[in-house]
């Protein structure tokens, strides 16, 4: 299991990235959480297969239609640990 933690910057927060980045996640078999920060970045945690996390990596590039995604910070990361993919508060 690969596991990736991202740092979304751009127009992120208020545009609905938290719960499309969830629904992605879930119908990828994706294990992890996002959460916004207090800066106005999304931070994800993705864990699963290889693919399906390039594939979760390639859609956060594009985000949901009001989003404006302008940079990715991509360091490799421990696996979660419990199961499914969760919405967190911000921290």
């Amino acid at each position: 299991m690969k596991a990736r933690l991202l740092r979304i910057e751009g127009r992120v927060q208020g545009v609905g990235y938290r719960d499309w980045v969830v629904k992605q996640a879930n119908r990828l078999g994706l294990q992890g959480w996002v959460r916004n920060r207090p800066d106005g970045s999304v931070q994800v945690l993705v864990a699963g297969e290889e693919g399906a996390v390039l594939m979760l990596l390639s859609a956060c590039r594009r985000g949901p239609m009001l989003a404006r995604v302008d940079r990715i910070d991509e360091s490799l990361a421990e696996p979660p640990g419990q199961p499914g993919f969760h919405r967190l508060p911000t921290g």
